[in-house]
């Protein structure tokens, strides 16, 4: 892997187009895949739902990022040049680590028997990837598993925010998330014996400033011996700390490990405003926090300096960036969650639309921003 990682997930994309979403550079309406493409990005992350959809097939929305979706989203990454790299969320909806729910039809799987499904299960949707002649160059085992994943069989001790320790210890549990783990990443290998890909994979917590958090973590998990070949690390300049923060941690794990590393989530807004109809999660006052102004000028200077950040770890450990959902426009309709999948993941609230507009790489209207280029490497 020699060329630096300047990627981009951009799951949402079948969603807004679908609802007329149309992206613009210089005027002239483009593929999305194309034009980032032409703007240095080189890598596409798509993450995977098992089941996103109710009893009914209520879409839970978010992208509704079932394999069907994904595969016709990989297909296009891989036709446009980009290498791609596979978020499994092993959950029906989003996880993070305030809720990491198994998907409904796991449910009731324990032990032995939820280790196999989530074998079997990985190694489907990598022969289905393959077959579709896109399969992946990187797979991520996990989203966001600080506190585990398939809960309550892979849930782990809880990290408490204010000092990012643990709070108690309990080597069974990890022994039962690392088992999980362990067969997600058995198939990523044996996908790779049996088609020929060689994908990589990679292991991602959220809060990329705290290194407390992610010794506690990583130390755990290489004491059982757990296989994987990248850190993963999610990286919001407003929540997780200072660049002088993460740089300090992605130089510990390099020397610590010995792994690559990936800020494989991170975004900064162009304008601290709002579109009409749109709850952003990005609020003025945010700003202040993340230490750039809320404009495409101050996002362009975050890029460059968190480039700068991952490049600085010893022995070219730190491979690059992805950038979180860069085009999720404010197109009507589109929402983090429909009600069904507001029930499923028990979280019930007034917002919807895009989230993320103010923090996208193109103005509200579809045209691409000057930051774009500075995601590319420019």
């Amino acid at each position: 892997m020699t060329k630096p990682i300047r990627g981009a997930d951009v799951s949402m994309t079948a969603e807004i187009e679908q609802l007329g979403v149309v992206f613009r550079a210089d005027g002239a309406a483009h593929d999305l895949f194309e034009l980032l493409a032409s703007q240095g990005v080189n890598w596409i992350r798509l993450r995977l739902w098992v089941d996103p959809r109710d009893e009914s097939g209520a879409p839970y929305m978010g992208g509704t990022n079932d394999l069907a979706t994904t595969i016709a989203l990989a297909r296009r990454a891989k036709a446009a040049g980009h290498a791609v790299l596979l978020d499994l969320h092993y959950s029906d909806f989003w996880t993070d680590p305030k809720k990491q729910s198994t998907p409904k039809a796991w449910r009731g799987l324990r032990g032995a028997d939820l280790e196999a499904r989530v074998h079997d299960w990985t190694s489907d949707v990598l022969a289905a990837l393959a077959a579709a002649d896109a399969s992946p160059d990187m797979v991520q085992v996990g989203n966001e598993i600080t506190n585990g994943m398939l809960w309550p069989e892979g849930r782990t001790p809880r990290f408490i925010d204010a000092e990012r320790r643990f709070e108690r210890d309990d080597p069974a549990a990890f022994d039962r998330l690392i088992g999980l783990l362990e067969a997600g990443v058995a198939a990523v290998r044996a996908a790779t014996l049996e088609r020929g890909a060689d994908p990589r994979v990679m292991i991602h917590l959220d809060f990329g400033g705290a290194n407390e958090l992610y010794r506690g973590w990583f130390d755990q998990a290489t004491a059982r011996g757990l296989d994987f070949d990248v850190i993963g690390l999610s990286y919001y300049p407003y929540w997780h700390g200072t660049l002088k923060d993460l740089g300090a941690n992605l130089n510990d794990l390099a020397a610590r490990y010995g792994k690559d590393l990936v800020v494989v989530e991170t975004a900064y807004a162009w304008t601290g405003a709002s579109p009409a109809g749109h709850h952003q999660v990005f609020k003025p006052e945010l700003a202040e926090a993340g230490g750039y102004p809320a404009s495409p000028e101050g996002q362009a200077a975050y890029l460059r300096d968190l480039y700068a950040t991952v490049d600085d770890v010893p022995g070219g450990r730190g491979l690059g960036i992805v950038y979180w959902e860069p085009a999720w426009l404010p197109v009507d309709g589109t929402t983090w969650a429909s009600r069904a999948g507001m029930e499923y993941g028990d979280d019930v609230v007034d917002e919807s639309g895009s989230s993320w507009a103010n923090q996208a790489l193109f103005d509200f209207d579809g045209n691409a921003l000057p930051s774009m280029r500075a995601l590319g490497g420019g």
